[in-house]
């Protein structure tokens, strides 16, 4: 059985991290309501950080809801993703949407960025 845990090294944590995502984001995957930036790392495995701002989702409990998802998404996919760094950022009208259809947009938002890296040349990561 692979491990299927979310540790501290799957998760972006430093602000020069998050910098650093934003500054060289190679993919950029559109969603309803998400926009997940990316940038290849050399870790051999996927790490994820999250903003989801005040600004865009007002209540804090939805906030923590697709926080949750989000990272329930990306932990239960962590074998097969590439090796990136991906920021996942809300946009307006996110927290109305209901956590299936949410989790549904999340998978598929996976397999683009999964075939964007795949037609990535090699010299250009």
């Amino acid at each position: 059985m692979t491990n299927q845990g979310f540790p501290r090294g799957l998760r972006i944590l430093t602000a020069g991290e998050y910098r650093h995502v934003f500054e060289h984001a190679s993919f950029r995957i559109h969603g309803k309501g998400l926009l997940a930036l990316a940038t290849p790392n050399n870790l051999g495995h996927v790490r994820v950080g999250l903003v989801f701002s005040k600004k865009n989702v007002r209540r804090a409990v939805d906030r923590n809801r697709l926080k949750r998802l989000t990272r329930e998404s990306v932990r239960l996919r962590q074998q097969w993703l590439p090796s990136v760094d991906i920021v996942v950022l809300s946009r307006k009208g996110v927290h109305e949407i209901d956590s299936e259809t949410l989790a549904r947009q999340l998978h598929g938002m996976w397999r683009r960025l999964e075939k964007d890296v795949k037609r990535q040349p090699e010299h250009q990561q």
